[in-house]
């Protein structure tokens, strides 16, 4: 990765130099009226130039001042150059055009071109003499202010527009790893869900097994093959969890709890019809219904367990998971904590009481198509 980021850096260097091109119209003046004296100059500031140049591109934005030093240097360089060289105005339209790139602030950009101007202009009134070496002409003055003006306008539109790709990719970077962040999360979430409830069912057929084998050894060869039909379940929930959860159903994942509670000697009751629910609602409850089952067969030595699906007139599908079991110290762990997550990922909201025994109460707020399906249903 670091060679990565030190080869685009290098290249983004490399790119930069192509813009000593328009160095070549400080070189016009000579050109047209050859002069040792005027072409031993500006070869000087040519090499001076070019000094200044290398240290502004590989200066980077932990050396910010120093970007600073290159173009002021730039422009006092435009300033000594300017009174024998009218082809020095490159040199202000390169201080112009690094301005927008070293400094975010659009107005005091504007604010040093306006400082710009004012020094070429006055450069320009008190090297206003015909015949002299050190001469400058007017429109000469007025081409490099336009140049200026032109060029650092259009440059703070091109920086501002780099800035804003710049914190857009940052954005997207950022979402990316938050999502990636939140997908780890959810792994975590429902493998805890799908694998505890998966490895309690597997505990308790191994268990019950065990104690019948001596006694009716039919039913304990029947309960070892649940629990190998369960285990190849948990694998494949394992490979749904990585992948993204796929509840069946909420009389499916009914079926299984009451199936799960028999199992360990608790009876359920749930005489409410179920909610019509979206996918990702239903899946919400799936998960806290497994959660739920789960935590009553490790922990709460229940004998009798109450389910309530109910819609309230503020909008809200409720689910009601109630035990008759013991639960001394009422602690939030993973998976209590993943259910919370879950219910608040949807809008919803979650309580707990433990008063005599464990009470959850879900409730997750209707879409718009639901209310408005139940208002016309209502009508009818």
């Amino acid at each position: 990765m670091n060679s990565i980021v030190t080869n685009s850096k290098n290249s983004k260097h490399n790119w930069a130099w192509i813009w000593l091109a328009y160095v070549g119209f400080f070189f016009i003046p000579p050109i047209l009226d050859p002069s040792p004296r005027l072409w031993l100059y500006t070869l000087i500031a040519f090499a001076i130039f070019l000094g200044i140049f290398f240290l502004y591109v590989r200066a980077n934005d932990a050396t910010r001042p120093a970007r600073h030093s290159m173009i002021l240097a730039t422009f006092l360089l435009g300033l000594v150059c300017f009174p024998w060289n009218p082809g020095a105005s490159t040199f202000f339209v390169y201080a112009a055009a690094f301005l927008p790139f070293s400094i975010k602030s659009i107005r005091i950009v504007l604010a040093l071109f306006v400082v710009e101007c004012i020094a070429i202009a006055i450069e320009g009134q008190l090297f206003n003499r015909h015949g002299s070496f050190f001469y400058i002409g007017w429109p000469n003055v007025f081409i490099a202010i336009f140049l200026v003006i032109i060029i650092g306008g259009g440059n703070i539109a091109y920086a501002e527009q780099r800035r804003a790709d710049t914190k857009l990719r940052m954005a997207h970077e950022e979402i990316e790893q938050l999502a990636a962040v939140a997908e780890r999360e959810r792994i975590a979430r429902d493998l805890h869900d799908v694998l505890g409830h998966t490895l309690s069912v597997i505990v308790l057929k191994a268990e019950l097994a065990g104690r019948l084998i001596d006694r009716d050894p039919q039913r304990a060869a029947q309960e070892i093959a649940d629990v190998e039909k369960t285990a190849r379940t948990a694998l494949s929930e394992v490979r749904e969890a990585i992948g993204g959860y796929r509840s069946q159903g909420l009389p499916a994942e009914m079926e299984l709890a009451r199936n799960t509670l028999q199992a360990a000697g608790v009876t359920l009751s749930s005489e409410s019809p179920l909610p019509k629910l979206h996918a990702a609602e239903e899946t919400v409850l799936c998960l806290a219904v497994r959660e739920a089952v789960t935590n009553i067969v490790r922990h709460a030595q229940a004998t009798h367990c109450r389910m309530r699906f109910t819609t309230s007139d503020d909008g809200y599908h409720s689910l009601l998971i109630a035990d008759d079991g013991a639960h001394p110290k009422l602690q939030e762990g993973n998976g209590l904590r993943g259910m919370r997550e879950r219910v608040q990922s949807v809008g919803g909201r979650l309580s707990i009481t433990a008063d005599p025994g464990l009470t959850l109460l879900i409730e997750l707020p209707q879409t718009t198509t639901q209310r408005q399906l139940a208002t016309s249903c209502g009508t009818l």
